[in-house]
């Protein structure tokens, strides 16, 4: 876990504090502003908010817990409380535990969780998961009285003290805010005595007067035990004339209560609102460059000092103007860094009271103030005054330096401090007795003097000198010093800033100031026109110089890419000369690889060629087989027929006889009744054939010739129709060995085709010329289609033509021919049936011999050509084996 400390005004960071482990939920700073305790559940640390250093560290056990560890307001006192209800008061500088409280009455034990302390830090309330209140007297280191709420009330969340004018610095809060608190009867101091009730009534606050003030001073008087007038009681319940005897008595306050005595005296009215609305003006324009004056270290430092310098001129015009304020109002800055609004009310106070008619003669030095100087300086020590008229030395060189600065550059910290523990304590005249009290103390050295720059340097600039002695020396002075040129009687009496809002600043020549305001306005102006002029002038001059720089960068940047280019250009030649050399050497690789995968290729390709070859083989094989599975098919259908035929002979020849038998019968039944009117028209037609005998002989010759001449033709056709027969089959045989074929080359065709697809790249050349070959054997196969087409044609032709000559003959010999017609029917009585069988019978054989020649010699060309593209597809496969280039295609 860390802390973040930011500017209140620039919202910037500042610095970090880390070292605490767990959340950490509550803060307190010291009331000088100088340190912080931060508390966590585990740890407290103590911080330097100078440095922002961790300067002290308490751990404490897991099993305790810390409840809260804070600073007691205007001391030097650590208060930490812990789960257990202890209470331990710490020496912040040492360390040192001073005291701790005892643990509260039994009868009301309740487990602290909340703590509130007045602001004088001498009364702690505490309380927690109760309806008691415990109230602590710090002084006495004791319970002094329990407060119990309503029933209703379970517990206490927060406590807070109010402030109040007549407390006594206790921080009563006001009655309208609580309720009547009934005191017990007091007896013997116990723990039930302690005890107060807080009723629910309710009373009307009175109008403040000097009874509420007698009552406020008797409670003073039993926590103080001391009653001083009214005129020397200071707002915070301290009397100004007991501190101014303590202050005579040890010289100064004490140190860690030096800050609530000073914030007393002044009686500062801690306008909140008033300074709010000041600082939230911003930062004036006459300080905007003050760390060029006055160049100060610490960034913290400075913008406090712009703050309150900035506020005190938006308070009065006239502190824009005045050169010295930073040099007057530094000290209390650098002294109050952490409480703006108490610095800028200490140094407004200072302004009011001990600068009165500074500013008269505004803008030069107070010159009725140096004159009430010089004027003391000639009562009480004319050897010295008059030393300072020898040697020119006026009261602007040994008096004003010490004003202005308010002996801040003549004194140390410590010295200064107590130097104003007494002005603060004194009449504002105390101040200007005190420079002629410092020139009397210094009068050795300053006698010994003699140039104007050793007196300039000795007021300003720390010399050996004992401040107490010189404060001394101005309560002597104050005692000693004349009425007429004291001046007591010419300075005002302390004069408080007012409650809510500040008082109007005008002691000062406004028309000067307002005539000052205008020139220095005017001059602003005038100087912000020449800053804009001269800004734009400079802004031209930046440009071309800007523009000149680009020039030289540009050209120098031109320069350095034109070498770089050639520098480029020299590597880009030698990485081409290793990117050819590299390419070389990766050429040779690629030819090694290349003929590698040629070898690979062409041993792939020739265990395909070979597995082709195989297959090839394999299928030829099998087309073998099949066409020997068919000739033994034919075979035995040829058998088959050769046996039906015989059996059809037989059918015939039992037939025949059985026609014959059957014939025989009938004709010799006929040839009985035939006999006896054969007889009969034998004779009577003896005569007729006698007479027709010659001319019979004559035509019969005739027919003779012309029946032998159509035999002949007959025959002839009949041969002719074998022929074509024969042809026809043979055609019909061919056309399904093509088709076989076909097929054949079919399943050839889609088992390359998926060789193809698993070596598309290697065999693209072969698909090529497969397809070549595969058009040519389809050009082949429609060329023997036309041939077969035009061998058809050309039997059909040749049918045609044989028919038309028989039908020529045939009209040509119609008359012949209707007369062997009319004689074969004549005579087909007496033709025998048995010889018509056998002719039948006869003509059957031979066309089955024919028939059976034919097939055998089909056979034999169907061979033949299976041989011949056996051999041509060897003869391919080998033609393709001798051109490996066609692989790379």
């Amino acid at each position: 876990m860390f802390l973040t400390c930011l500017g209140t005004v620039t919202k910037e960071l500042i610095s970090w504090m880390r070292g605490h482990e767990s959340s950490v939920f509550s803060i307190s700073v010291h009331a000088s502003g100088r340190y912080a305790i931060t508390t966590s559940s585990d740890t407290a640390q103590l911080w330097d908010l100078d440095t922002f250093q961790r300067k002290r560290k308490l751990n404490i056990l897991q099993s305790v817990g810390i409840q809260k560890v804070f600073f007691l307001p205007l001391s030097n006192t650590i208060l930490s409380c812990f789960k257990d209800n202890s209470i331990f008061a710490w020496e912040c500088d040492t360390l040192f535990c001073k005291y701790q409280l005892p643990p509260p009455p039994e009868s009301s034990s309740i487990l602290y969780k909340v703590f509130a302390v007045t602001r004088d830090g001498r009364i702690l309330a505490a309380g927690g998961k109760s309806n008691h209140l415990h109230l602590w007297c710090l002084e006495a280191k004791q319970l002094f009285r329990i407060i119990q709420m309503p029933t209703k009330v379970r517990a206490i969340r927060y406590l807070e003290f109010l402030p109040d004018s007549f407390d006594a610095g206790s921080n009563q809060p006001p009655p309208p805010l609580v309720k009547v608190i009934e005191d017990l009867p007091k007896s013997k101091l116990t723990s039930g005595d302690l005890k107060m009730k807080v009723t629910s009534g309710r009373v009307q606050r009175p109008a403040k007067s000097r009874e509420k003030q007698i009552q406020t001073r008797i409670l003073k008087q039993d926590l103080t035990g001391h009653f001083e007038n009214k005129e020397n009681e200071l707002s915070d319940g301290l009397n100004k004339k007991r501190l101014q005897i303590l202050l005579k008595g040890y010289g100064e306050y004490p140190t860690k209560y030096r800050m609530f005595i000073w914030r007393s005296l002044l009686q500062l009215p801690e306008n909140h609102t008033a300074f709010s609305s000041l600082i939230d003006k911003g930062i004036h324009v006459a300080f905007l460059n003050l760390q060029k004056k006055y160049p100060i270290k610490s960034r913290k430092l400075l913008r406090v000092l712009q703050r309150t310098l900035s506020a005190l001129a938006h308070w009065s015009a006239i502190f824009s103007d005045t050169p010295y304020l930073p040099l007057l109002a530094f000290p209390f800055v650098k002294l109050f860094q952490n409480n703006q609004l108490i610095c800028f009310e200490v140094v407004a106070t200072l302004i009011i009271n001990w600068c009165q008619h500074w500013f008269e003669y505004f803008p030069n030095p107070p010159i009725n103030i140096l004159s009430m100087i010089e004027n003391v300086l000639a009562f009480h020590d004319k050897e010295l005054l008059q030393h300072y008229r020898d040697h020119d030395i006026t009261s602007q060189v040994y008096a004003w330096p010490l004003l202005e600065t308010v002996f801040s550059e003549v004194l140390t910290r410590e010295e200064w401090l107590k130097l104003f523990d007494n002005v603060f304590s004194n009449h504002p005249s105390f101040l200007l007795l005190t420079v002629v009290a410092y020139n009397i103390c210094s009068r050795a050295p300053l006698l010994n003097c003699s140039l104007k720059d050793d007196f300039e340097y000795f007021f300003h600039h720390r010399n050996n000198l004992d401040i107490s002695a010189v404060i001394r020396e101005v309560y002597h002075l104050m005692d000693t010093t004349p009425a007429d040129i004291h001046p007591d009687n010419m300075l005002d009496v302390f004069v408080a800033l007012t409650k809510g809002q500040y008082p109007v600043f005008n002691q000062y020549p406004k028309f000067i100031v307002d005539y000052q305001t205008q020139e220095r306005e005017r001059i602003r102006n005038d100087e912000l026109d020449y800053l804009r002029e001269r800004q734009t002038v400079e802004n031209m001059q930046a440009e071309v110089d800007q523009q000149r720089v680009e020039d030289e960068a540009w050209y120098q940047k031109q320069e350095l890419l034109r070498k770089a280019e050639e520098t480029r250009r020299e590597m880009l030649l030698q990485e081409e000369e290793k990117m050819i050399q590299q390419r070389q050497r990766l050429a040779a690789v690629k030819r090694e690889l290349k003929a590698k995968e040629m070898h690979l290729q062409e041993a792939a390709r020739r265990r395909f060629l070979k597995l082709q070859q195989d297959q090839r083989e394999m299928e030829l094989r099998r087309l073998e087989d099949e066409i020997e599975r068919k000739v033994h098919m034919r075979d035995q259908e040829m058998a088959t027929a050769v046996k039906d035929l015989e059996m059809r002979h037989l059918e015939l020849e039992s037939q025949k006889r059985l026609y014959e038998k059957n014939l025989t019968r009938n004709q010799e039944t006929a040839a009985k009744e035939m006999r006896e009117d054969a007889d009969a028209y034998r004779r009577k037609v003896n005569l007729e054939e006698h007479t027709f005998h010659r001319l019979i002989e004559t035509d019969q010759t005739q027919n003779q010739k012309t029946q032998k001449l159509i035999e002949e033709n007959l025959a002839k056709a009949e041969q002719a129709c074998l022929n074509t027969d024969w042809r026809i089959q043979a055609l019909h045989k061919q056309r399904c060995d093509d088709l076989q074929r076909n097929e054949c080359y079919q399943e050839m065709a889609k088992l390359l085709r998926k060789n193809r697809r698993k070596e598309i790249e290697v065999l693209n050349a072969m698909m090529e010329k497969e397809a070549k070959t595969w058009e040519e054997a389809e050009e082949k196969d429609f060329r023997l289609k036309s041939e077969k087409k035009a061998s058809a044609l050309s039997d059909a032709s040749r049918q045609w033509f044989l028919e038309k000559e028989i039908n020529d003959a045939l009209e040509h010999t119609e008359g012949p021919r209707s007369q062997y017609e009319q004689v074969a029917s004549s005579c087909l009585p007496r033709t025998s049936p048995g010889s018509d069988v056998s002719e039948v019978d006869a003509s059957t054989w031979i066309s089955l011999n024919q028939r059976k020649t034919q097939w055998d010699t089909m056979e034999q060309d169907l061979l033949d050509r299976v041989r011949n593209l056996r051999q041509r597809l060897t003869a391919r496969a080998r033609h393709s084996c001798r051109t490996p280039h066609l692989l790379a295609t």
